[in-house]
This record gives structure tokens, sequence and C-alpha cells, in this order.
């Protein structure tokens, strides 16, 4: 008798079921394996191999042969915060005081809407170890630690730290023990150019689209730079895409101490807008824990809503999100602008 199995797949915010139609020993064979490919600014869903069955055990040689058919469960996942006129969050509202337009279009249907205030998180912390941020170095590691100290619950969340001048590095990869974490930021040194744009990439499509997402999570990207880039090879769009596609929200934290915006921090704005994020300037020392406790306190109060889209296309194409208040005078809406439908092959 034939058997039906099921893989799911999870990419930019649309869940992709996977179903794997297992023939009798007589049927014709399969076609060959699909390759695995590497993420890049243009990845989607990875193919599936339709030589390994669902536990995970080779099939190959056998007499039965794996035919996969696919099809999409079209679900978008947002989550997002609520500000009044001074600034302050909102954290009440009901699901009938948003308005919420996907690829100009209202939802065909909203799935769940709740007022999330503790999901786990997957946090990055990327530190602009630049010659450009030596004078205040010192402080902003040990705000930073403090900052895991605070928002890293052992056994539920887990945070990964990235240092950065001409290339990303690595010296603390995902965990939930904060003694590790801190002394991964204690590692950083100051010292050469900046590759802003290549470590933002990597941080996400290295390690956030990677990372393990079997239960609802909240992604975000922490990241202390002056915002002046001169060494990357990818661009700020390309790089503020790839977090679209991890479904990263980006709070980031000047480090310019002239006083005055420059045109980095233009950038930092950028990126954090983009994302759903919110950008910092600490011109004075004391304001940096500050911050930190502002993007902590944020990542523990975002309503989260679950929609399917009208007319929804497994393209590949960017899709614009837009959702605001329905009293727009008085509550601003922060969320992600957009997300990339995946590809089903």
């Amino acid at each position: 008798m034939p058997t039906l199995g099921i893989k799911l797949a999870l990419g930019a915010g649309v869940l992709v079921a996977v179903l794997a139609w297992k023939a009798p020993a007589q049927s014709s064979p399969a076609t060959a394996p699909a390759s695995q490919q590497q993420p890049t600014a243009q990845a989607t869903n990875p193919p599936v191999d339709n030589a390994t069955a669902t536990d995970g055990t080779s099939v190959a040689g056998s007499d039965d042969q794996l035919t996969t058919l696919r099809t999409t469960t079209n679900e978008v996942n947002v989550v997002f915060i609520v500000t009044d006129k001074r600034g302050h969050r909102v954290t009440d509202l009901k699901k009938n005081d948003f308005t919420i337009v996907d690829d100009n279009k209202p939802p065909a249907d909203i799935r769940s809407f709740s007022a999330e205030t503790n999901l786990p998180l997957q946090v990055g912390l990327l530190i602009d170890a630049s010659n450009s941020v030596r004078d205040r170095f010192k402080f902003e590691q040990e705000s930073a630690i403090e900052f895991l100290n605070q928002t890293i619950h052992p056994s539920k969340d887990r945070a990964f730290v990235v240092g950065f001048d001409v290339t990303p590095e690595v010296t603390q990869d995902f965990t939930d023990n904060t003694e590790l974490l801190a002394h991964g930021v204690h590692e950083l040194r100051p010292g050469g150019g900046t590759a802003l744009y290549d470590a933002l990439y990597f941080a996400c499509r290295d390690k956030l689209i990677k990372a393990p997402k079997s239960t609802p999570v909240r992604r975000a990207i922490i990241l202390l730079s002056d915002g002046d880039d001169n060494q990357s090879h990818v661009t700020r769009e390309e790089a503020i895409e790839m977090a679209q596609r991890a479904e990263a929200i980006v709070y980031t934290i000047s480090t310019n101490v002239s006083g005055t915006k420059g045109p980095g921090d233009k950038v930092l704005e950028r990126i954090a807008d983009a994302t759903g994020g919110r950008a910092f300037f600490p011109f004075q020392l004391r304001d940096v824990s500050n911050d930190f406790a502002e993007i902590a306190d944020e990542l523990r109060s975002q309503y989260a809503v679950s929609y399917k889209p009208a007319d929804f296309k497994a393209d590949g194409h960017y899709r614009t999100i837009e959702i605001v208040a329905n009293d727009r005078k008085s509550f601003k809406v922060r969320a992600r602008r957009g997300y990339y439908a995946p590809v089903v092959q």
C-alpha cells in the first residue's frame, strides 16, 4: 500500500508543507535527488533530498522510491511594537484596533492575534571592533554584557556574539550560558576597517536562518557601530534583505560620539526602520546601558499576528507588509516592512 510522509520547512514567514508520497515497488523511479544549496541573498527554501526518508535514513537502493509533492500553507507571522505619542509602549490593544495590508491587499484571514510578552529569543550581538570605535569600546563591552545577563534566560533563550572589523568573527556561538557570552564579548579587540553590511549579512544567513525554529521564537540582532562601512562586499540593501529573510528585528546603537548625527547614523536608521527595529543614538556613555535596557524591555512586549495573505503566490517575490493602528493620531506601529515569498520547486 502507498504511504504518505510529511515534511515541514519554514521560510520567510510562510510555512511550506512538503508531502512525500511513497510509491509501491513496481512504480517508476523518482527523479534524481536535488543537491543542497548554500544560502545566499537570493536563497529560498533548500530543496528536499528525495533519497532521504522522513526519519533521516537513506533509502538509496531500496525497492521503494519517493515522489515529492509540494504545497504551501501560506501563513505569515509578524511581531510588532506599538507606542503612543510620547514613545511609550502600548500593550493592551486588540486585533480590531489594527489594519493589516499584505502586498497592497487586506489578508484573506487573520489566523491569530496576541500580545506576546514571553516568546523564546534568538539574539545576535554584533559589535563593531574597528578602529573607529576604539574610544569607548570597553564601556560598550560592559553594557553589552549587562544586557545579555538581564535578557537571556537559561534553558529558554539563546544568543551569539560576533565582532567585526574587515571580517566578522564569532567569539561565542549560540548558547544560553551568559558566562560564555560575556567571555565572547571580552574576547573582542578593536582594530582594522569596518565591514558592517558583511557582518549583518553573515549573522542572518549563517546563524539565524540556520538556527532551529521548531516553536515560535523572536529573532533580533543588536548592532553596535558608527555605521561607516568601508570594507563590505555586499550592499546595505542586500544586508537588509537577508535580515528580512531571517525574520530578524535589528536594533542599532550608534557609537558616534560627535554629538551630531552623521552619514553612518542614517545608515543605522535605515537598517532598523526596514526591519521593524529601532535606532539609538547615545551621545553620552551613560546612555548606552539605558538603550540596552530599552531593547530588553521591547523584546518582551511585542504583539504577534498570523494571517493568510490574499492572492498569495510562492514565486520568491518580495511582498510588502503594512500594519497601522486605526487611531493613527494616538498610536504608532513598528513592524518589518515585508518578506520574501518562498519558491516551491
